[in-house]
């Protein structure tokens, strides 16, 4: 991470002082960035009794309505493939200090599961998946904004590797999809969303410092708040 980085991120977390036992970090990055990789990382770190992750992909619309071939073809990489009007109304309970029912997505069918993951609010709450900075809706909720940072080849691999093992896809329907719609949304949403990051992580580099700056930063934050709830209320009112 570097000096500017560095500086952004500071002032971005600054603004942490304000929040009452709560802050949403969203982490943005392409398909196979490592976006998931980093969130665990950080809730390793900072302790489960402390986060939760929310999942873009959990939010995927329900294409019960369509027959599987059609689901399908589905573009899965556009905005509108998101139920983001169900994501955001989760946020804000979390907020709120109330819990949610998560959906949980069938990646083989392309449908909703009947059932759900419940999850209850904490301090932190981690959101992550490739189109959240380009939902304004979102982005707006979200305290601190980290983008992860992969070159296309990288994260074509992980996902051709992904799909293969984990939702039963061929080499040549994932190739096809990457072409179809992953690689031209990629560049239509994710890559200009990256200007709303309050820090950037290269994949490529070492990415040790990026994440502990991050992870010392929320201990820090959460800690005083859990120790001056009355303190950062008081703020809050002002």
């Amino acid at each position: 991470m570097d000096r500017i980085d560095r500086i952004l991120f500071s002032s971005c977390l600054s603004r942490l002082s304000c929040k009452i036992l709560f802050m949403i970090i969203g982490i943005c990055g392409g398909t196979g960035s490592g976006k998931t990789t980093l969130a665990r990382r950080i809730i390793e770190s900072v302790g489960r009794d402390n986060v939760i992750l929310v999942e873009q992909d959990s939010y995927y619309r329900n294409l019960t309505d369509m027959p599987l071939d059609e689901r399908r073809q589905a573009n899965f990489d556009h905005l509108d493939a998101f139920d983001n009007g169900m994501l955001v109304n989760h946020l804000k309970r979390l907020k709120q200090k109330q819990s949610i029912e998560m959906p949980i997505y069938d990646y083989v069918h392309h449908v909703r599961k009947i059932e759900t993951e419940h999850l209850e609010p904490k301090p932190v709450v981690i959101i992550e998946g490739i189109l959240i900075f380009a939902e304004a809706l979102i982005l707006d909720l979200l305290d601190v904004r980290v983008f992860v940072d992969t070159p296309a080849d990288v994260r074509f691999i992980r996902r051709l590797q992904r799909d293969i093992t984990e939702r039963g896809r061929t080499v040549e329907s994932v190739i096809a999809q990457y072409f179809a719609t992953v690689r031209p949304m990629h560049r239509e949403f994710v890559e200009p969303s990256k200007r709303h990051a309050d820090i950037i992580i290269p994949e490529r580099a070492n990415t040790d410092i990026g994440i502990d700056f991050i992870c010392t930063k929320i201990r820090e934050e959460v800690g005083k708040q859990l120790k001056n709830p009355k303190n950062h209320a008081r703020k809050n009112e002002e």
